[in-house]
């Protein structure tokens, strides 16, 4: 059986696309007002925050004003520990720091090495440490000489020979003195005296076979180094000890200007924020490096935190002065441009950066030449707190 449709009239045609276009506008209508609400921030409902408005920003609080400056309450900086120090202008003397080290005093220091080969034992206390004090003329080791098989055989056979040959002395002074009233008395002292010789031949060659070389102190102070373990074999001129006087020590500074020696005021040394101050002893006149050796003498219970070649810095004083202002090294601080400042206090919370220009004075302070004034009240403690407000 063959199935028709009936025709669709053109009333029911026209109500379907009716329909089917409302259903496609209100889709539409749908999908926009969804994306709306996606691109509208939410809002929660009352009581209901979620912090997402900013934090409001303290005005009472340590802040980094638009024009530079920082704004520091009183309680901000005694919490911080800021100190600040009043300038004045001055004629400060021109300074230059060299790089140095750390030399050994030879007044007060010294090497010791062994004169012959040989093997190492301990001394009377024992191997001395590092560090461990000993004083002039203590025995820190012994040395047992070693000499090659053909030269020990040799002294062998002669110490061998010397002993027959004193028997025979021996023999024959015996022999004289039995004869005494018939033997001229020269003979006999003849004699006797070629027995002796014989005596201290045998004894030199006998100590020569097994001597044994002492190892002393040549001055009192600290051993600095140490190379030495009981049983090692050492070679001649080895050095196996260092002493050195902790509180007497000299600096080796390279000085690029080789007419600075004939200028030199003062010098100083900065160990910590202790100054020590330096003694010229002289110039050596033979260029290292293509630069001029300078010689200080050092003094101080200061230089015992030192050890012979650590690297140090010498800052030297010259005779001709400059118009300048003294301030900690701790003052000075970096911006963000990379420019040397210092923090100036211009009212009672307030701190002003100031560009400076400053020169090397003695390793704690520095001379700033141009940026400051005198009556300017510069931060030397807590600068670097400041520095960080932001």
């Amino acid at each position: 059986m063959k199935l028709t449709h009936a025709p669709i009239s053109r009333t029911a045609w026209t109500r379907s696309a009716w329909t089917n276009s409302v259903w496609t506008t209100s889709a539409s209508v749908a999908a926009a007002m969804l994306c709306i609400s996606l691109m509208l921030p939410a809002r929660a409902g009352e009581g209901h925050d979620h912090g997402d408005a900013p934090a409001a920003s303290s005005a009472n609080g340590p802040q980094r004003q638009a024009d530079g400056s920082v704004f520091l309450p009183k309680a901000a900086q005694r919490q911080l520990g800021v100190r600040t120090l009043l300038t004045e202008t001055s004629e400060l003397a021109r300074s230059f720091e060299l790089n140095g080290k750390v030399v050994m005093d030879p007044n007060a220091g010294g090497k010791v090495q062994p004169l012959n080969a040989g093997r190492i034992e301990p001394g009377p206390r024992g191997l001395p440490n590092p560090g461990q004090a000993v004083r002039k003329g203590e025995v820190l080791a012994t040395v047992v000489s070693s000499t090659a098989p053909i030269e020990r055989s040799n002294q062998a056979a002669q110490l061998a020979e010397l002993r027959a040959a004193k028997a025979l002395a021996d023999k024959r002074v015996a022999r004289l003195r039995e004869l005494a009233d018939t033997v001229p008395r020269k003979d006999i002292e003849t004699a006797e005296s070629e027995a002796q010789s014989l005596a201290a031949r045998l004894a030199a060659v006998g100590d020569g076979l097994s001597s044994r070389e002492a190892l002393v102190a040549p001055v009192s102070g600290v051993i600095a180094s140490a190379n030495a373990v009981a049983g090692q074999v050492v070679d001649a001129r080895e050095l196996v000890f260092e002493i050195i006087d902790p509180t007497r020590l000299r600096i080796e500074a390279l000085a690029f200007d080789t007419a600075l020696f004939t200028r030199i005021g003062s010098a100083s040394l900065a160990v910590g924020n202790e100054r020590v101050p330096l003694t010229f002893v002289g110039a050596v006149r033979s260029l290292r490096e293509q630069a001029l050796p300078l010689v200080f003498r050092a003094e101080g219970k200061a230089l015992t935190t030192l050890a012979v070649g650590q690297p140090v810095r010498v800052f030297v004083q010259a005779q001709d002065k400059v118009k300048g202002i003294a301030v900690p090294v701790a003052s000075l601080m970096k911006n963000a441009a990379n420019q040397t400042i210092v923090w100036v206090k211009t009212a009672h919370e307030r701190f002003e950066p100031r560009n400076v220009t400053a020169d090397a004075l003695d390793g704690i302070n520095v001379a700033v030449t141009s940026g400051l004034k005198a009556g300017d009240r510069v931060a030397t403690q807590g600068a670097t707190l400041i520095n960080q407000v932001r």
